[in-house]
């Protein structure tokens, strides 16, 4: 018998989802699962090079020697990974390199990483309707690798901090909902891209708002 490989992978996204497309791309940080199952070893020596690289660059910028390892993606780009494998048994060697990825229906595993977005609103409305109750970052953020924020009141007393933009403040203090007016979020964040981020505005907490419909006035 001939040992052979057949790698896998699967993605893992911060909010746990799972997949396990070979291509994929998404927001920063992702975690990827490689696994090289390998068959029919038997008595022979096995070992194994798992390499990254960027797209465009001729080296890896990681190489994994492990037969199945894990790695977080936080760095914007393409990313391809490829496994190196190499049997031996005495005087016999089986190896899987480059020919092996060469072959069409063997495509290197890649993976995106999207640039870095990040914008707050001006505004939100903690009345209980289920629409704008909780001030956080706009939903389409993207590609965060480090993300902190904190709300003050016009005195400077800081009420609430976080660090998942996921997260958000539901106007309350120490249990207790705030009066209605205006607030200050400080936000400090790093993207997958090495963008930073230094956000300072003003934050309209506002109760009894509601447009004609009976929804919440703007958050933009």
């Amino acid at each position: 018998m001939v040992p052979t490989i057949h790698p896998s992978v699967i993605y893992v996204k911060a909010n746990g989802e799972e997949t396990d497309s070979a291509q994929y791309a998404g927001s920063a940080p992702i975690v990827g699962r490689f696994y090289a199952n390998p068959e029919d070893v038997g008595d022979y020596r096995a070992s194994y090079e798992w390499r990254f690289r960027m797209q465009g660059e001729a080296e890896p910028y990681l190489i994994r020697y492990d037969e199945d390892t894990e790695y977080t993606f936080t760095s914007s780009g393409e990313h391809t990974i490829v496994l190196y494998a190499t049997f031996i048994n005495g005087t016999d060697t089986v190896a899987y390199k480059e020919d092996f990825w060469a072959d069409p229906d063997m495509q290197p595993f890649s993976i995106v990483i999207s640039e870095s977005r990040l914008e707050m609103p001006n505004a939100f409305s903690p009345n209980d309707d289920d629409i704008n109750d909780v001030y956080k970052a706009k939903r389409d953020w993207q590609s965060l690798v480090e993300f902190h924020a904190a709300i003050y009141n016009r005195w400077g007393q800081k009420l609430f901090e976080w660090d998942d933009p996921n997260d958000g403040w539901d106007g309350t203090f120490h249990g207790q909902p705030v009066k209605q007016g205006v607030y200050f979020v400080e936000v400090k964040a790093k993207g997958a891209d090495g963008r930073k981020y230094h956000i300072r505005r003003d934050v309209n907490l506002l109760r009894e708002h509601r447009d004609a419909e009976g929804s919440t006035g703007p958050s933009d």
